[in-house]
């Protein structure tokens, strides 16, 4: 792997170019990583795919960590850069160098619009100049598995109408992942950022009352100093500061809506330590939470559709 980097210098960024991996007419190859150096920054002339057989691996596209793992699958056009690291010598990662024309095949199999159809668009028709690349997080899903072992296969033996199973076993991995769209991050790391930031707010919305940093993180494979910071600024809030602004949204609700007592109210939106949801409720309100309860609960059949923050 380093000779051919050596052999792609050039200013900035190295370019690796499809020639150094496939033969004249060979529209895909593929190649083993691991238990080697980190590959610097580079792009290339090719689309390149990345498959985790095993372990974990990190990518710095824009100066951003994008970690993937094992059963990921991430799909870079030509002008991205990006840098590659395995994290443990057992690590494993398989690349496919493929040229664009491969994908002509799976581009018609792919008949309704979708982020995989529209990403196919810009590199064939090369009208779109600009990093873009598509990851698929396999989050419990085990259905591309076996097709991605096919493809594998298929594109080693290198036999006869190889080439073709090949293009149409790439069909299929799309149209499964399609089906599991919502593991599917695109474009760009700030769009990347975008995902993480929806995701965090659904889930503080819904999982309030037990919701910790550490768990987004451990979903997404972020650090926790890393997820602080994309959550920050792209909220403008820590994650403690929306937590604590949904449970207390939720207080309000229980204390007008209900007749729970204040120490029912309080284990109900995550806090055992009642005396700590008083001081943080007062501070907030100005007035006890029973003080609230008076107030408030005047008139609220025309206010129950109210947000108090």
């Amino acid at each position: 792997m380093r000779t051919i980097f050596q052999q792609a210098k050039g200013k900035g960024a190295a370019v690796m170019d499809a020639g150094l991996f496939l033969k004249d007419r060979q529209l895909i190859t593929a190649r083993v990583y691991g238990d080697e150096e980190p590959i610097p920054l580079h792009r290339h002339n090719y689309i390149e795919m990345m498959y985790v057989i095993h372990g974990n691996v990190v990518h710095r596209i824009d100066g951003e960590e994008l970690s993937m793992h094992e059963g990921d699958l991430l799909m870079m056009n030509q002008y991205v850069e990006h840098e590659v690291e395995l994290r443990k010598p057992s690590d494993l990662v398989l690349f496919l160098v493929v040229r664009p024309e491969f994908f002509d095949i799976p581009f018609q199999m792919l008949q309704e619009p979708s982020e995989i159809r529209n990403f196919m668009v810009n590199f064939l028709r090369k009208n779109n100049p600009s990093p873009q690349y598509l990851l698929f997080q396999k989050r419990g899903q085990t259905d591309i598995r076996n097709l991605m072992d096919n493809l594998i296969l298929t594109t080693y033996r290198d036999d006869g109408n190889d080439s073709i199973i090949s293009q149409y076993t790439m069909g299929l991995i799309f149209l499964h992942i399609l089906g599991h769209s919502g593991n599917l991050i695109q474009n760009s790391s700030q769009n990347h950022k975008d995902v993480i930031v929806k995701e965090t707010l659904k889930y503080i919305d819904t999982q309030y009352k037990n919701a910790s940093l550490s768990q987004v993180a451990e979903e997404f494979h972020q650090s926790l100093s890393g997820l602080s910071k994309i959550i920050k600024q792209g909220t403008g809030c820590t994650f403690q500061e929306l937590l604590m602004r949904k449970r207390f949204q939720k207080a309000t609700k229980y204390l007008v809506e209900t007749d729970l007592q204040v120490e029912e109210v309080a284990v109900s939106v995550g806090y055992e330590n009642v005396s700590y949801f008083y001081r943080q409720f007062k501070k907030r309100y100005g007035m006890t939470p029973r003080q609230y309860r008076v107030v408030h609960s005047q008139g609220f059949g025309n206010r129950k559709n109210e947000t108090f923050y």
